[in-house]
């Protein structure tokens, strides 16, 4: 049981089901495929690099499904893409220390359960102005830039609850914005972390290969196939499990 659980084709499997199940909504499943490298014992360091590659190939296919299905929004995206892809990129030049990475980690999986579990049929009217708008899009693109390029996620795990709380948009426009956001600020926090650290990605090629299958059925099921309540469910039982398995190891 101890080699299955240890082996790389057995976390390759968890990616694959992660992929599948984030690319659904529009996201890149870096917080979760975050979660699983800290619980696996994979180097700090290494991890924020892997997730930022890992999201960029899952939202690559997930921009494109959502995109050619007419779901993106230019006009509800730009704003926080203006402020969020260069934050992204000074984000990643910051290291956190190993229990604060983890400890930031556990807050936003908790934040999205909460969503999901709790908030599911929230909505709050500010009826906004154009120009309120997009000086909120503003501010929110270079918070969760920041930390996305600090903690390796790509920050649509934020971006896409934000935007349906705030009723800036539909369920399948937040995913669409969720994929181009993650895919571009990914690049950037990558970008940033590849002039300091280097890795070998070939010691990673099963991970790879299972999040591109994944993220290619996923981002094609939720923009063509799963309603709304299905993708919240499926992403709300991943997640739950990846906060169980994140406080165990933080507190125990």
């Amino acid at each position: 049981m101890d080699i299955i659980l240890t082996s790389p084709y057995f976390l390759a499997a968890l990616f694959f089901i992660v992929a599948f199940i984030y690319s659904s909504v529009g996201l890149g499943g870096g917080s979760s495929y975050i979660a699983l490298m800290a619980i696996f014992g994979i180097s700090t360091l290494t991890i924020p690099m892997i997730s930022l590659s890992l999201n960029l190939l899952v939202t690559s296919i997930g921009s494109y499904n959502f995109i050619i299905n007419k779901h993106a929004n230019i006009k509800l995206i730009l704003p926080f893409l203006i402020t969020s892809i260069p934050l992204a990129f000074v984000g990643g030049a910051l290291k956190l220390p190993t229990e604060i990475f983890y400890w930031v980690l556990l807050v936003s999986l908790i934040f999205v359960a909460a969503r999901i579990y709790f908030w599911k049929n929230v909505t709050i009217n500010f009826n906004f102005t154009q120009k309120e708008k997009i000086i909120l899009s503003l501010i929110a693109g270079s918070l969760l830039g920041l930390i996305a390029g600090i903690v390796g996620i790509g920050g649509g795990i934020y971006l896409v609850p934000l935007i349906i709380i705030l009723g800036l948009g539909s369920e399948k426009e937040a995913a669409a914005c969720g994929a181009i956001f993650i895919w571009l600020n990914s690049f950037a926090g990558l970008l940033s972390r590849l002039q300091y650290n280097s890795i070998d990605v070939t010691n990673y090629i099963p991970l790879i290969i299972a999040v591109l299958v994944g993220g290619a059925l996923g981002s094609y099921m939720g923009s063509f196939k799963f309603s709304a309540k299905t993708m919240d469910k499926m992403l709300g039982s991943v997640i739950l499990v990846a906060i169980f398995f994140l406080t165990k190891k933080l507190l125990f």
